[in-house]
């Protein structure tokens, strides 16, 4: 029944955004780089590797450059129209053709780089592939603001690693424990909701059992809000 409506709510998505789409792609093909779309590699379904598209927002070899995979706010290698977009979460769009493609669903675990991907905790690991990544999901919503999180530490990478992933991790097993129909569909307005207003806490209201953050985690969400 997933899947159905992934298909369904993707290939309406394309169709319905179209005009906001297209224009996106001209305006990326004529300023930066030159680029439209990026394709990284990200973890997925039972592990395997899949192209993820993106609409280009970064400098081509922004993977070899600074904090590498993990990018934090006003990272100087973010392309001016790309900022908007990444604020915006519009640069996601494509991945519309994902789901369609069926490497991914519309909810699921985010899908991480390799070097993202190993920084969960191994159990967590195990779990999220499993499913299919999504293009949303609990771990993005609760962390909408993630790039902010980070710029808020002298050492972005450490609290990357030891403290955003380990939880980041709880949440998406919450999620292959929880999924369903009813997830999903809470999961898919909760995002649409954080869009709108990204301080939010609404997700602990709509999921009142998600699993508890650090002390340090806590208070660093709570800045941010």
């Amino acid at each position: 029944m997933q899947r159905l409506l992934d298909v369904i709510f993707s290939g309406l998505a394309l169709l319905v955004l179209s005009p906001l789409l297209v224009p996106i792609a001209i305006v990326l093909r004529l300023s930066g780089e030159g680029e439209v779309f990026y394709v990284q590699q990200r973890v997925g379904l039972g592990g395997k590797p899949f192209g993820l598209y993106k609409f280009a927002t970064m400098l081509k070899n922004s993977p070899n450059l600074g904090t590498g995979t993990v990018t934090v706010k006003d990272d100087p290698r973010i392309l001016p129209v790309g900022r908007f977009l990444r604020k915006t979460k519009i640069n996601e769009l494509p991945q519309l053709l994902n789901i369609l493609k069926g490497d991914m669903s519309i909810i699921g675990p985010r899908p991480q780089t390799q070097r993202c991907f190993d920084a969960f905790p191994a159990p967590s690991q195990a779990e999220i592939v499993k499913v299919r990544p999504g293009l949303s999901g609990v771990g993005s919503i609760v962390f909408r603001d993630e790039e902010e999180l980070m710029h808020a530490h002298a050492d972005p990478d450490h609290f990357y690693d030891e403290v955003i992933m380990p939880y980041k991790g709880q949440l998406e097993e919450w999620y292959v424990r929880h999924q369903g129909a009813r997830t999903y569909l809470t999961c898919i307005a909760l995002t649409a909701w954080v869009v709108l207003f990204p301080k939010s806490r609404a997700a602990w209201r709509m999921l009142p059992d998600l699993p508890v953050p650090s002390a340090v985690l806590e208070s660093a969400l709570e800045a941010a809000a």
